[in-house]
């Protein structure tokens, strides 16, 4: 496994929650704010929605985990979503501020463990009902499957009660700009003590 790059002063937002609780509207929302922000684009490999992710082979896969840049590897609907350190690299070059999107409490703890960054905590939540409304309005066609997500998220939740989190905010009470700028506030907080 090759050193990790040195990237004590660079920042990054970690969005943790479950399907159709507005990480995509929140990014969006983020990336109208200041341009700095800007959507981290997990590879995946496999098939289904292409929109957001670096499409990726098993060979490429394969290369990565040999030198050791996979930082965070899931498999869920049947495909693999990685974070890798390169897209990473690349994500926080000229002060950029990556926004990545992550589902489980592993994929936090893996990558604020494996890539040195300062890292802003966000938890994102709606109910259940609202996964399930929002779902096909958003083009899934497994809303199903998000609504196992779901509940999968919500045990993975309850089974790390001393996460540390620097803002949660329910998406159903808080409008994405306003969510935004709350989470931009403390982005220039941690960069100012930095």
């Amino acid at each position: 496994m090759r050193p990790a790059k040195p990237v004590s002063q660079s920042h990054g937002i970690l969005l943790y929650g479950p399907p159709a609780s507005g990480k995509d509207t929140v990014t969006a929302a983020l990336t109208e704010l200041d341009p700095r922000y800007v959507p981290f684009t997990r590879l995946k490999i496999g098939s289904g929605r292409t929109k957001g992710y670096r499409m990726g082979s098993q060979e490429q896969l394969a290369e990565l985990e040999a030198r050791g840049d996979v930082i965070y590897r899931n498999d869920r609907y049947g495909n693999i979503y990685v974070v890798d350190r390169p897209g990473l690299e690349h994500a926080m070059e000229g002060s950029r501020v990556p926004v990545l999107h992550l589902g489980q409490m592993a994929g936090i703890e893996q990558v604020t463990a494996r890539f040195p960054a300062h890292w802003t905590r966000v938890l994102l939540w709606c109910p259940r009902e609202t996964t399930a409304r929002r779902s096909p309005l958003r083009g899934d066609t497994d809303t199903d499957a998000r609504l196992a997500a779901w509940d999968a998220t919500r045990v993975d939740l309850a089974a790390h009660p001393h996460s540390e989190w620097d803002l949660r905010m329910d998406t159903e009470e808080t409008a994405p700009h306003e969510a935004a700028k709350r989470i931009h506030d403390v982005v220039r907080a941690a960069g100012r003590s930095s």
